[in-house]
């Protein structure tokens, strides 16, 4: 059985499926499990699902989907990265039952969607999945695509994680770097890996390291649904050695890049 390290490595996102619908024990799971997917900033995130045939959706960058997952959640300060965390919840939960995801923020006809999934004013739907089993064959397009994004690749962690200041590598522990790894493996538009974590005083700082073209008013600020989904990596990380870990908002006002910014911070318990 694999530990959760080896599974959010092993976790790939898939564009490619075999047409097969959800069993019908996998899709009441599913249900079940998008009723309610707490983050650590207490904003409710709404899932939907939609039947692809029914709704007329799709995706150029798909093939053999038969359903969706839409998320839609109320424009505040948080939104987004309280998006990102809970969406990855849901990810993280479907993979384990063998079904593919890959979340989509663009590549759609976004007002179908939208109307689909009952988006209204005050809302945004940051992005949708589909739902379904992995073919055995990639497509070549979907092959083309992770090649383009260098999917397989990640940034290393000395230009990720640092210790007191930004830019000075951090060194962390067996235990650490177990968990940081997680967070370095966390999938982001298009592999960009927007996160940055500053080690201080004992406690983890979050800052999104932005860059141009990932806000609109549709969608947020597709970066800090990353940084939601790395922050779910790192809490997944620390609970599953045992521990707690207590998320906050208070930034600690360290120095940081004019293209950077504060999102979150964690004390591990």
């Amino acid at each position: 059985m694999e530990n959760l390290a080896e599974k959010i490595k092993s976790r790939k996102s898939v564009r490619t499926f075999d047409t097969r619908p959800l069993s019908s024990e996998h899709l009441n799971d599913i249900k079940e499990y998008i009723r309610d997917i707490p983050n650590p900033f207490d904003i409710p995130v709404e899932f939907i699902l939609l039947d692809a045939k029914e709704y007329g959706l799709s995706s150029p960058v798909l093939s053999g989907e038969q359903l969706y997952v839409a998320g839609k959640v109320e424009k505040k300060p948080y939104a987004d990265v309280a998006f990102g965390y809970s969406f990855e919840k849901l990810i993280m939960h479907a993979w384990d039952l063998g079904i593919g995801t890959v979340m989509i923020g663009g590549t759609m006809k976004r007002d179908m969607f939208e109307a689909a999934a009952g988006v209204k004013t005050g809302d945004m739907m940051p992005c949708v999945s589909p739902l379904g089993y992995p073919a055995n064959k990639r497509s070549v397009k979907e092959i083309m695509m992770r090649k383009g994004v260098g999917a397989d690749s990640r940034i290393s962690p000395d230009k990720l994680f640092f210790k007191d200041e930004w830019g000075k590598a951090l060194t962390p522990d067996d235990e650490m770097a177990d968990i940081l790894e997680m967070v370095r493996w966390a999938p982001s538009a298009v592999n960009k890996q927007p996160w940055r974590i500053i080690l201080k005083d004992g406690i983890y700082h979050f800052y999104e390291k932005k860059d141009k073209g990932y806000v609109n008013e549709s969608t947020g600020d597709l970066q800090k649904t990353d940084i939601g989904i790395a922050l779910a990596h790192f809490v997944m990380g620390v609970e599953d050695k045992g521990k707690r870990a207590d998320v906050t908002v208070s930034d600690p006002g360290l120095n940081i890049p004019n293209d950077a910014q504060y999102i979150a911070s964690v004390k591990i318990c």
